[in-house]
């Protein structure tokens, strides 16, 4: 089964036509979007000077409501845990 058309007013992505071709550009031509472009995209892999970090890495069990609470507080909540690990002073 095919998608229906979009209706005639959906115009968020327009067919490119001769002109909007002959117009285009690439992004080389624009070294000020490309210097921009370059500072919003994140680069792969782990964050610079990560890697002469003094941790390890290791299996640990926890409860699942336990993890699921930490990952509900986003990004970071690996790091949450340790720091409340170092709190704890064990």
């Amino acid at each position: 089964m095919s998608k229906p058309p979009p209706p005639s007013y959906f115009d968020d992505n327009p067919e490119w036509t001769e002109e909007d071709f002959a117009r285009a550009r690439q992004l080389a031509d624009r070294p000020d979007i490309a210097v921009m472009r370059a500072k919003l995209v994140r680069p792969r892999g782990r964050p610079e000077g990560s890697t002469t970090s003094t941790k390890s890495l290791v299996s640990l069990r926890l409860d699942n409501d336990i993890i699921a609470r930490f990952r509900a507080t986003g990004p970071g909540w690996q790091s949450r845990i340790n720091a409340l690990l170092r709190e704890a002073k064990l």
